[in-house]
């Protein structure tokens, strides 16, 4: 979304206008969920995706017929299995996707995307709003720096969670998402796992910050795509690093002792999600360690060990797809705000 919002303002300022596509409803099989997105200008999709199926093939139409009119709009799909057959697709289901035509130059949109971009730059969690009623309307919410667009009705406020919702009562008809988290991925361990796994992370939205006390392996060099790369003392974490209830921790020093060092203090963390890399045989040997300093069974249910899926996973490469695959899971499935 911020790369989105970034060709949004760019496209604005330089003349053109576009359809922000938006799938507020999905059921069946289509291919995206609620808050999939992609904009739609005079030569075709120009960014996102709302699933490359049927809807997409139609919504990419419809948005080409609101760019001459220059309304924003819902509209509501339903695919049989003619319907999928026909177009040779193989998505079916029910769809609620929102036309939201932004003309050029549109102030307040390049002013919103200014403020998205900004809002990023501080790692806020940041929420959009869409207004469907009317022509619709543009806003953003984070705790830190409040709405910016337009006053957000405190019932949709209240309303806010880590998953999309439609919130329609009364006067209201606005459709709210979370864009921006303000957790990062803390990975402590600069080895080969640990450069095969920021960049699959950051690829699917993560923010990455890659520790180790080895200076070289500590190297920006080799973590492009982390947001930040430490030198830091793994027996005293909190010199360093704070870690909030909206972050991750993936934990994979250079040996079991070092793990966990790391895993004792990482414990005394609200961390959402505590992942740690080894063998199983090796889980009691740790417990026996951790509860010497106090810990029970309640905080060990909070360490994923071996972290990741269990795919038979080998290689740095195939470890990290597994560890991936394990937090994008957990991100979709955490509800409350």
């Amino acid at each position: 979304m911020r790369n989105l919002f970034k060709l949004m303002g760019e496209s604005l300022k330089a003349g053109e206008d576009f359809v922000l596509v938006t799938v507020i409803a999905s059921s069946g099989s289509t291919p995206r969920g609620s808050g999939a997105r992609m904009l739609v200008g005079k030569k075709g999709r120009l960014a996102g995706t709302i699933g490359g199926g049927t809807v997409e093939y139609r919504s990419e139409q419809i948005a080409a017929e609101i760019l001459k009119n220059k309304r924003s709009g819902e509209h509501n799909f339903t695919l049989t299995k003619d319907d999928v057959e026909n177009l040779g697709m193989i998505c079916g289901g029910a769809v609620g996707v929102f036309f939201l035509y932004i003309p050029a130059g549109d102030q307040e949109t390049i002013s919103l995307a200014k403020e998205v971009e900004k809002r990023f730059d501080q790692g806020q969690d940041i929420w959009l709003i869409s207004d469907l009623s009317g022509d619709g309307r543009l806003a953003i919410w984070s705790k830190a720096g409040g709405s910016f667009g337009f006053d957000i009705p405190q019932t949709v406020l209240e309303s806010l969670s880590r998953q999309p919702v439609r919130i329609k009562e009364a006067d209201i008809d606005m459709y709210a998402e979370q864009i921006g988290s303000s957790g990062k991925v803390y990975i402590f361990g600069c080895g080969h796992v640990g450069q095969a796994l920021v960049p699959a992370l950051a690829s699917v939205g993560f923010r990455c910050v890659a520790a180790d006390d080895r200076p070289e392996f500590a190297d920006k060099k080799l973590f492009p795509d982390a947001e930040d790369v430490m030198v830091i003392d793994l027996e005293n974490i909190a010199e360093k690093i704070k870690i909030g209830p909206e972050d991750y921790v993936c934990i994979m020093t250079r040996g079991h002792s070092h793990d966990t060092i790391v895993q004792a203090q990482v414990l005394r963390t609200p961390a959402c999600y505590i992942g740690v890399i080894g063998s199983k045989y090796k889980i009691a040997g740790v417990q026996a360690e951790l509860r010497k300093q106090g810990f029970d069974e309640k905080d060990f249910a909070r360490i994923t060990t071996p972290i990741g899926l269990a795919i038979k996973a080998e290689t740095p490469a195939e470890i990290a797809i597994s560890i991936c695959a394990q937090m994008i899971e957990l991100r979709a499935t955490r509800s409350k705000a």
